[in-house]
Order: C-alpha cells, then structure tokens, then sequence
C-alpha cells in the first residue's frame, strides 16, 4: 500500500486522493448514503476515482463558469506554456490553483448530492433513477475531459513544432 500511495505525485494526492477522501467522509458524516471502504487498498482507488470525478467536475463546469461569468481571466495557453519554462514557480501555483477548484467543485457537489437525498425523500422516483443519472454524468463527465485534453495535447504540440 504504501508503495502506491508513493508513486502518486502531489498533484495526485492533493487534487484526487485528498478530495475524494474529505467527500466521502462528508458523505458518511452528514447523509445516509456511504462510501467509505473496509479494505484500504479498494478504499485508495475508490477516493481517488471520486477525487478525479470531482477535479474533472472542477475542470469541466466549475472553471467554464467563472469563466464565463468573468470572475476568472487566464493567460492564453501559449502564454502559460512558455512563462512555465521560464519559471517553475508558475507549475506549483497552477496546481495549487486546480486544487482549490477541485474543493469548490467538492462542496457543490456535496451540496448537490444533499439536494437530491432530499428530492428523493419527496419524490421517490429520483432514488430509482439515481444510479442511472449518475453514471450518465460521469460518461458525460469524462467524454468532455478527454475532449478538452486532447485540444491540451494539440496545442502543445502546435506551439512545440
């Protein structure tokens, strides 16, 4: 166990494993649905597949929206890729910053989750329902991540010809 856990960058420890361990403590404490693990090396694959569906959540809908509604301006790609070289400072600042977009994106999330055990309680078709949603959102999750990493991807490629 201990060897897996060593082969995780920090970025691996601090935007998923560390999230999806704070969410599914939450989830534990404060509703009746339960995801915590008995066997710790599933527990360690579990949280970090929560923290990687939350970072991606961060990533996908969380930034687009501050985006959108003009509470974040970021640097042109171009820009990033090469200050990065540059200054090795900007890389620790960056995923620092994916960090605290990814606890955003824990505590929407954990407020949606809330919402939807109370919807449930009122309306029982939601928790028949549930498991599909989910796994919906998460195929839909993940379409659109791979979609915006391969454009990452392409335009590195591009402004390292």
């Amino acid at each position: 166990m201990n060897e897996v856990i060593s082969k995780l960058s920090s970025y691996n420890l601090f935007n998923n494993l560390l999230p999806g361990i704070i969410f599914s403590a939450m989830i534990e404490q404060f509703t009746h649905y339960s995801l915590i693990q008995d066997n710790l090396l599933i527990g360690v694959f579990l949280y970090y597949f929560i923290g990687l569906i939350l970072s991606r959540v961060g990533s996908i809908v969380i930034e687009p929206f501050l985006k959108w509604i003009k509470f974040l301006k970021f640097a042109e790609y171009k820009d990033f890729v090469e200050a990065s070289k540059k200054d090795g400072k900007i890389e620790i600042f960056s995923e620092q910053n994916n960090m605290y977009r990814t606890f955003i994106a824990m505590l929407l999330l954990f407020l949606i989750l809330r919402a939807y055990e109370v919807l449930s309680l009122i309306y029982p078709i939601f928790e028949s329902l549930g498991e599909y949603i989910l796994l919906f959102s998460i195929l839909l999750l993940f379409l659109i991540s791979y979609k915006k990493q391969t454009s990452y991807i392409r335009k590195r490629v591009t402004i390292n010809k």
